[in-house]
């Protein structure tokens, strides 16, 4: 069993006396994490909330009967707690009961979830986001040189925990994943009308990794308002497939002011989206590819580390870029990101140097990626 990154942070919060709420995409682990949590002893009710019966425990009820409920246990964990009605009441009447004893909900998208708990229950949870295996997880477990072999793999099927450990059925994994778990949520969700515009709006955002996007362009492409794109990527990031990231100005009139780059929290479930799954060698997005598996590395390395650092783009109207900006604490680190080895040696721009002369620059390849992620 890979061992999470999160898990030694969830511990170290089972005294704080806040109800732990851990979202993140379908299949990543989130009920495997829950193993994970060294509660040795400790009597544990568990609710998994796809279940009727299970969700009935939960729904409608008072804080006597929450009261009543956890009467003699040690701890309460919640599975797919955005199944249950006014989840965000329960959970708010949960964190009132003030038991000092380790209450834990995960939910696989943050729909219904975060839209019910963000105000009801503001101050009383702690939240956290687990994604797909990090390579250093998964370099922990099997190795770092070992990692460094399957390098190729992980742009090409991502990091999926059954993808790391089967497979042999990659593939047929990551289709059935992206068909039958990760639309799931935005299909039925009760504000998409046009669900066919929404799988064309994706394969055009994997088209683009690495690329700034446009919600005007896509518009004129998909034959759809601006306000709908934009209400369909805020519902895919919501469910943890893309996140976005703008572009950073600060001191010239020429940097873009609005700009904004679109990546996949997985390099499998991107290739799934446009169908193919080309060794690298056959491929002409290699670098597109280099680039979002170590953006979603960095947004997993921080989070899991608690580091609350900011991440952009730095663009010009002149076309002079760099890949990811990172402003943390008044410091600003500039990274760009190179595939080929070969073109390791890629200067700062000029521009960039002289309106941000503290910054510091890094090309990162795949012979020193090891300290960025």
């Amino acid at each position: 069993m890979i061992q999470r990154s999160l898990s030694t942070v969830i511990e170290e919060e089972f005294n704080r006396g806040k109800v732990i709420v851990i979202l993140g995409p379908r299949q990543v682990g989130k009920t495997t994490l829950f193993s994970q949590l060294k509660m040795p002893g400790k009597k544990i009710l568990r609710l998994d909330c796809d279940n009727y019966d299970d969700r009935q425990l939960l729904e409608d009820k008072t804080k006597t009967e929450l009261s009543q409920l956890m009467m003699g246990i040690d701890g309460l964990l919640i599975d797919e707690a955005q199944r249950v009605r006014n989840i965000g009441l329960t959970l708010k009447m949960l964190g009132d009961l003030k038991l000092n004893i380790p209450i834990l909900a995960t939910g696989s998208s943050s729909l219904e979830l975060a839209n019910d708990i963000n105000e009801p229950a503001t101050g009383r949870l702690l939240t956290h986001h687990l994604y797909p295996f990090s390579i250093r997880e998964v370099g922990n477990e099997y190795g770092e040189r070992e990692e460094h072999r399957l390098l190729r793999q992980r742009m090409v099927y991502g990091l999926y925990p059954e993808i790391v450990t089967t497979p042999a059925f990659a593939q047929q994994t990551l289709l059935t994943l992206t068909e039958s778990y990760l639309f799931k949520d935005i299909l039925t969700y009760k504000g998409l009308h046009k669900p066919d515009m929404l799988r064309k709006l994706v394969i055009a955002l994997a088209l683009q990794v690495g690329s700034e996007v446009s919600f005007n362009e896509l518009s004129n492409l998909l034959g759809i308002d601006k306000e709908t794109v934009e209400n369909y990527i805020n519902l895919l990031e919501k469910c943890f497939i893309v996140f976005r990231i703008d572009s950073y100005n600060r001191n010239l009139r020429n940097e873009l002011k609005k700009g904004k780059k679109i990546y996949f929290y997985d390099n499998g479930i991107r290739n799934a989206i446009i169908s193919n799954f080309a060794p690298l060698e056959m491929r002409n997005d290699a670098g597109a590819l280099w680039e979002n598996l170590m953006i979603s590395e960095r947004k997993k390395r921080n989070e899991y580390r608690m580091d609350y650092s900011q991440l952009y783009f730095w663009r010009t109207q002149q076309q002079k870029e760099i890949d990811l900006l990172e402003w943390k604490d008044g410091n600003l680190s500039a990274f760009e990101f190179k595939w080929n080895t070969q073109k390791a040696k890629v200067k700062c721009p000029e521009s960039f140097c002289q309106a941000y002369p503290g910054a510091t620059y890094q090309v990162i390849t795949p012979d020193n990626m090891e300290e960025f992620i």
